[in-house]
């Protein structure tokens, strides 16, 4: 939790810090992934049982608790893997480069790169469909911007080939991401169908 704030105001300073220290998979997950990937959740169960997604013209969309709390264990779940599989994702992009970074470390780099995007999940306060759209996509740009900065650090490769590296690392992510929204999609959906 200690490099939230440095990631956000001097990225890549904070980039440096991370590379140097050797933290493993395990005290990454419980220390930084595990309380982040809950803001989201925590959030979203707030915002759909007491006010309810807003969908504008009068249309609110309210789940009960049980239903809620069901899709937020698998909706926090999901964003668990979701960090595992990009955390492999970049290990497997890296194969060819020199200095390839362990699996343990490339996960470690996948949790922090998408602190901004678990930081975005605290709208689901207040679920208005826009809102959370527009919030996420302003998350998606900086997660792509940590990336852009932290990969040239993280794998010792100049900025060009970091920039080649962290495009289709993102491109992938964002697959990645939407596969997630998607099935997020899904199960909102199918608990809108059990109230």
């Amino acid at each position: 939790m200690n490099h939230v704030w440095g990631l956000l105001s001097h990225p890549n300073r904070e980039m440096q810090a991370i590379k140097r220290e050797n933290e493993t998979v395990s005290h990454h997950y419980t220390h930084h992934v595990l309380i982040m990937a809950a803001i989201p959740v925590i959030c979203a169960f707030i915002g759909t049982t007491q006010i309810g997604w807003n969908f504008g013209e009068n249309s609110v969309v309210r789940l009960s608790l049980f239903t809620a709390f069901a899709l937020a264990i698998l909706f926090y779940g999901l964003m668990l893997a979701g960090v595992a599989v990009m955390g492999r994702v970049i290990w497997w992009m890296a194969r060819h480069y020199p200095h390839r970074p362990s699996l343990a470390r490339c996960m470690v780099f996948a949790g922090y790169v998408a602190t901004p995007i678990f930081l975005s999940g605290i709208v689901a306060l207040y679920p208005l469909v826009w809102l959370c759209a527009l919030v996420g996509t302003v998350a998606l740009f900086y997660t792509g911007y940590l990336l852009y900065l932290g990969i040239p650090t993280f794998l010792n490769i100049n900025k060009e080939e970091g920039l080649s590296f962290s495009s289709s690392t993102l491109a992938i992510g964002v697959l990645v991401l939407e596969v997630l929204l998607a099935l997020t999609v899904l199960l909102w959906g199918y608990g809108y169908h059990l109230i």
